[in-house]
Parts: C-alpha cells; sequence; structure tokens
C-alpha cells in the first residue's frame, strides 16, 4: 500500500501553490540615479562552525586522509584543516565561479550557498 494515495498528493502540491500565489508581489526595484551613491560592499555572511562541521562530510574523503594523498595517490590534496578562513572562503568562492579548476572541487562548491561557504570556513579554519 502507498503511505500517501496520488489524489493526496496533489492535493497537498495545489495547496502548497495556491498559498506561494496569495504572497503579494514584490514593488518593482526602482532604477538607480545617477546621483545615488554606490551602494555598501555585501557583507560576508557569519560562519557556523557547528554547521559546517557538518557539511565537510565529503570533505574528509579526500581532505581528511592521512599523509593528505588522494584515493588515487597521483597527486597531493592540500591540508583544509587549521587553514585561514579568508582563503577557505576565498577558494571555495573561487571553484564555485571557475576562476579556479578542478573538476572535482568545482562540482563541491558550486552546490554550496554563500552561507554553506561561511559555514565550512568557519569550522575549517577551527580546527588546530
Amino acid at each position: 500500500m502507498r503511505p500517501l494515495p496520488i489524489a493526496a498528493s496533489l492535493a497537498l502540491l495545489l495547496m502548497a501553490f495556491a498559498v506561494t500565489a496569495q504572497d503579494p508581489p514584490a514593488a518593482p526595484a526602482a532604477a538607480p540615479s545617477p546621483a545615488a551613491a554606490p551602494s555598501a560592499p555585501a557583507v560576508a555572511a557569519t560562519g557556523d562552525a557547528a554547521r559546517g562541521k557538518g557539511l565537510t562530510y565529503t570533505c574528509r574523503g579526500c581532505h581528511g586522509l592521512t599523509g593528505y594523498k588522494n584515493a588515487y595517490p597521483s597527486y597531493h590534496v592540500p591540508k583544509i584543516g587549521g587553514q585561514s578562513e579568508t582563503y577557505l572562503r576565498n577558494a571555495l568562492g573561487e571553484y564555485r565561479t571557475g576562476k579556479r579548476k578542478h573538476p572535482t572541487m568545482q562540482a563541491q562548491a558550486e552546490s554550496f550557498s554563500e552561507q554553506d561557504i561561511a559555514d565550512i570556513a568557519a569550522y575549517l579554519s577551527s580546527i588546530k
């Protein structure tokens, strides 16, 4: 027996869309005037090391191995525990945007939000 009949699933889905549709539309953004002062730089998210610890489970597969060798020992994997929080944020950001090239790291970083990166950096930089 199915836990939830198809009809009930569809009803729940339609209700979710109905609630979303009732939200008031966002006001259109005003075009910036030429005389307007430049906006302040984006404030970096504050990292939560406890949450970051959970997000680093995939990192440990390569970066947590004794001797810091990849499972395919053709290249050295850098130690990331204890690195500077700023360095870690920058590195993950550069992998995410493609500025740094490494297929595995790019795939990992693309899945992270800015908050995820801040949390991961906070945790990894706290490791001694």
